[in-house]
């Protein structure tokens, strides 16, 4: 972010740590990752383009290209969870984080910032759930060339988008979203209920059906993962 603003980075700019110690992901949660062994990858995008509206459809593009990174070497059970973690069955592979840089009613950058579990094996207990392409297809990989192909594709999705095929993404999106049409204990404002997941809509609601369908925005909802 320091670059950006400072002029010293540019759209497609990559940053690759082979080692980070104060990993930052959701809602100032913290990301564990073993050094040498995953992806640690931010990459400058110019969204001068894009609307503000349409930040959530950064999420969608980033996101797809993860999964379409894993499913390259796995088709096991990979899921999108609401809005952009990668999910193996249960248990989480990989995050998302999105910063922006916005002036006035422009948005000008954004940083699209990737924690990957690749070759991580043993994770801290403070991790809940955590897995990584390594437990899921049993091999080693080349962090560095992967990080490579995600660039790629990510640059290929990023083009989608800005053609305006947004619904071409959202249905890409949608077809793996996590625990669709399932059953799912969610926890908001300290109660808990279930809700059954349908789809997440373009301004990045997910919607769900208890007795009636509702819409929650990203923050208001706690999955109950057991």
């Amino acid at each position: 972010m320091r670059q950006v603003k400072s002029g010293l980075a540019k759209h497609g700019t990559a940053y690759f740590a082979h080692e980070q110690t104060a990993g930052k992901g959701q809602r100032n949660k913290q990301w564990l990752s073993s050094k040498n062994q995953n992806i640690i990858l931010s990459v400058v995008l110019n969204t001068e383009k894009l609307l503000l509206s349409q930040q959530f459809h950064l999420n969608i593009v980033s996101a797809l290209a993860v999964f379409n990174l894993f499913n390259n070497y796995t088709t096991n059970n990979l899921k999108i969870k609401w809005p952009n973690d990668i999910y193996w069955q249960d248990r989480k592979a990989g995050g998302i984080l999105i910063e922006n840089i916005i002036s006035g009613t422009t948005w000008k950058f954004a940083v699209a910032g990737f924690g990957l579990n690749i070759n991580q094996t043993i994770f801290s207990p403070l991790l809940k759930n955590p897995s990584s392409l390594k437990q899921i297809t049993g091999k080693e990989y080349d962090v560095i060339d992967l990080s490579q192909q995600l660039f790629s594709i990510l640059e290929i999705k990023f083009f989608q988008l800005l053609a305006g095929n947004i619904n071409v993404l959202m249905d890409e999106y949608n077809q793996h979203l996590y625990k669709k049409d399932s059953l799912v204990k969610f926890r908001r404002n300290s109660v808990a209920f279930e809700a059954r997941v349908i789809r997440v809509d373009e301004a990045g609601r997910l919607i769900v059906r208890t007795s009636h369908e509702e819409t929650f925005e990203f923050g208001s909802l706690e999955w109950i993962i057991e």
